[in-house]
């Protein structure tokens, strides 16, 4: 796949104004990505205590101050215009999509960087294994289980898992690897059968692309960080905002 940023300040640079709204997946190799969920400060402290309780889902990257929109892993940057897209949930419905949310932003609200598996992609790819929805240019398939998260306050609901085609013989290989992102959700929770994580039918995702697997792959899952923002949906909070799924928030940190 051909890296059309590798600087991430050039590419919030070109979210923000609009000139890039595709996923993030390969993109900044090497660098850490992260997924977005911005809520009223009502109800921050409930969700970080979520995400504490959900370490493996939920790797808090950063926790901005009520009203910043800088962040510390991002100098110079803009949460309310720096990723590629943004979903907002009105009363635990999806209410519209923007490109940017500049207009809605209050000085209540305190933004979550969580941290996304994209960071060690590039790691993956560096030894060799070949990911199908980078090089397809997709976005990584994306589901819900029956796997309970640890509830705090109103904040409760199944874990969501991604999922990449890996060769067989890969496996042990792509463990160890992930195994040293813990910050991007460690490695694999499970490989193999879907129907032990609760998922019917890996063609359709509940987020993301689906994407083939040969006879010599297995479907392996990662914990995601789309865990919190189906939490806080689920919660049927008044508003919370998200980044819409893959087009995730680009770090000046190093993974």
């Amino acid at each position: 796949m051909q890296v059309l940023h590798d600087d991430p300040v050039a590419l919030r640079q070109a979210c923000r104004t609009g000139a890039f709204d595709r996923p993030t997946a390969g993109h900044v190799p090497g660098g850490v990505q992260a997924n977005l969920v911005i809520l009223p400060q009502e109800d921050a402290a409930d969700f970080l205590l979520f995400c504490q309780r959900n370490p493996r889902a939920c790797p808090l990257v950063e926790v901005l101050a009520p009203g910043a929109r800088e962040a510390r892993c991002a100098p110079g940057s803009d949460i309310a215009t720096d990723l590629p897209g943004y979903r907002v949930y009105r009363h635990g419905e999806l209410a519209e999509e923007r490109a940017d949310i500049a207009a809605l932003w209050r000085l209540d609200f305190v933004a979550f960087l969580i941290g996304c598996s994209f960071s060690f992609e590039f790691a993956l790819q560096q030894d060799g294994v070949r990911l199908r929805h980078v090089d397809q240019g997709r976005n990584v398939a994306m589901y819900r289980t029956h796997v309970e998260c640890t509830p705090a306050g109103r904040f409760a609901g199944e874990m969501v898992v991604s999922m990449r085609p890996i060769k067989r013989g890969d496996i042990a290989r792509v463990t160890a690897i992930c195994s040293r992102f813990p910050q991007a959700h460690g490695a694999p929770l499970h490989a193999g059968d879907p129907a032990a994580l609760g998922i019917a039918d890996l063609m359709r995702p509940d987020y993301g692309d689906a994407v083939e697997i040969l006879d010599d792959e297995l479907p392996v899952f990662w914990a995601c960080g789309v865990t919190p923002q189906w939490a806080a949906q689920r919660s049927r909070l008044a508003l919370c905002i998200t980044h819409a799924p893959g087009k995730m928030f680009v770090t000046d940190l190093k993974g």
